[in-house]
Formats: structure tokens, C-alpha cells, sequence
């Protein structure tokens, strides 16, 4: 995919050009501007919406697709093929449905996902290390949400017992003030290979979940709590928990529990829902 177009015609005026001519400002004041972005591209736009977040612009070109680009420098992230007719467009707030309108007075909402490239490398899984499905969960250990999600992902992974494999990466809320070292205290664990006794003990006492409900938690699953002590503390570790939030931004989680099927993210609840998707995936692509 091509991801070097830039913008024709968005133009961003420096202060020193700004004069409020038409619509003179009150008495005593200035009007000035600041450009905080400027881009190109090579299809000439018919009409545009950015998300409410500012991350994407959709822009209707005069080839009949909205090109997609990220806000901030232009680079295209994907585009989508639309009636000649089409005369304008509109998007969802963060960019998730697409709406269109044409001239032959049609109406139509498209839904758009991005299929997102997750590291998950060295992260804790469940299932076949193979599988071609992977599931991957961003979670938060004092979310009440996450403990929820477990018997939906294990009632999943029981009917795809050889084609799907589950993988757990960290996404500690700043509202959950003990969900950072509760994530770091897995992170221990499965350096001993004990993450998923882990994983469950600690939402067991995510309601309670304290300093002293995660060190009980560590010695109730038989862990050498020297050990534990020092890898809480190792540079390894806490590299490790970056890593995973540093994914999560880059595949665009604000929230948790977040579920992305080979990159495409899961956008609603029930076994049904997953196994569809998980189906999609299977279906021999045409």
C-alpha cells in the first residue's frame, strides 16, 4: 500500500498573512494564526472530514476514493473506492464509519478498520503458538471490564482449539492506580513462567488489588519470591511494560479491554461476534 500521497490544496496561512480584513476584530485586538500542520497530496479533493480526535483526515478525491491520512504528516493510510456520484462524505468521531452521499440522492455508511501490525513477540499467549488467528487482548488487571473478558476468550478458544492463539499485552489505566504494578508483578511471574497463574490470581482481587493482595498473590502461586523481588525492579521488566504501551498507542487503544483479530479490532461483544471475524479470516481470500 502506497503511503506517500500528500494534500493539494490544505493550506495553512503563517500569522504574518493573517489580516482580518473582511471580518475586522474587535477594537484593540489582533487576529493571528499559527499553521500547526501542512501537506500535500496528488488527487484533487471534492470534500473532506477530519476526526474528532485530529489523528484523520478523509479526503474525497476526484479519482471516486476517500483517501485516508494520518493528521499530522500526510501519509496516506489507506483509501477506499466510491461511486463516481459520490459528493460528499462524512465520518464517525474517531474515524470508524465512513458516510457517504451522491448525487443520485443515495445514501451510504461504510465501516472502516485498519488492520493494525501488533508486535507480540516474547508476550504471553494461550493456544497453539502457530495458529494462523491471533487475539490479542490489551488489558488492565484492575479494570473491571477486563475480568470479565477471560470466560468470553476461553469459551472462544475452546471452539478453535488449533486455529486460534490468545495473547496478552498491558495497557495499565493512569485511573487504576494499582493496575502499573499489578502489570509489573505479571511481568515477574511469567519470567518464572507463571504468567497466567498469575493473570488469574490477580483479577481474582481486582476489586482489592493492594500491594500486599499482589505480593499474596505471588506467594500463592508459588513463586521464589527473591526472584520476584528483583526481576519487579529490573530495567527488563519495566522495558517490557513500555513496550506494550507504547504498542498500545501505536495501534491507536485508549481503552481497556481492547481485542484486535489479526490486527483488525474487535468492535463489539459475544462469542458471535469473535467467531465471525475469526471465520472471515479463515475464508479463502479472494
Amino acid at each position: 500500500m502506497k503511503k506517500t500521497l500528500t494534500l493539494c490544496s490544505l493550506l495553512l496561512l503563517s500569522s504574518s498573512q493573517v489580516l482580518a480584513e473582511d471580518a475586522p476584530a474587535k477594537s484593540g485586538t489582533t487576529l493571528i494564526t499559527s499553521p500547526l500542520s501542512t501537506w500535500q497530496m496528488n488527487v484533487t479533493p471534492v470534500d473532506f472530514a477530519q476526526s474528532l480526535d485530529n489523528k484523520l483526515v478523509f479526503v474525497l478525491g476526484n479519482d471516486s476514493k476517500v483517501h485516508i491520512y494520518s493528521s499530522a504528516d500526510g501519509v496516506e493510510q489507506g483509501s477506499v473506492p466510491v461511486a463516481k456520484e459520490t459528493v460528499a462524505i462524512d465520518i464517525a468521531p474517531r474515524g470508524e464509519m465512513l458516510f457517504l452521499v451522491d448525487s443520485n440522492k443515495n445514501y451510504t455508511a461504510l465501516d472502516i478498520s485498519f488492520a493494525q501490525d501488533i508486535d507480540t513477540a516474547g508476550s504471553p499467549f494461550l493456544g497453539k503458538e502457530g495458529a494462523p488467528i491471533s487475539l490479542v487482548v490489551f488489558s488492565d488487571f484492575q479494570c473491571p471490564f477486563c475480568s470479565k473478558v477471560q470466560p468470553l476468550l476461553d469459551e472462544i478458544l475452546k471452539k478453535n482449539p488449533d486455529k486460534l492463539k490468545i495473547v496478552f499485552k498491558h495497557l495499565p489505566l493512569q485511573m487504576h492506580k494499582q493496575a502499573k504494578p499489578a502489570a509489573l508483578a505479571s511481568i515477574a511471574a511469567h519470567e518464572q513462567g507463571k504468567f497466567w497463574q498469575m493473570h488469574d490470581a490477580l483479577f481474582a482481587v481486582s476489586k482489592q488489588l493492594t500491594k500486599e493482595n499482589i505480593e499474596k498473590a505471588a506467594k500463592d502461586i508459588g513463586l521464589d519470591m527473591e526472584k520476584f523481588q528483583k526481576d519487579l525492579a529490573s530495567p527488563s521488566v519495566q522495558a517490557k511494560l513500555k513496550k506494550d504501551m507504547v504498542d498500545a498507542g501505536k495501534a491507536g487503544v485508549g481503552g481497556t479491554p481492547t481485542l484486535f483479530i489479526n490486527g483488525r479490532q474487535v468492535k463489539g461483544r459475544g462469542a458471535n461476534v469473535l467467531q465471525e471475524m475469526i471465520d472471515q479470516e479463515l475464508a479463502p481470500k479472494k
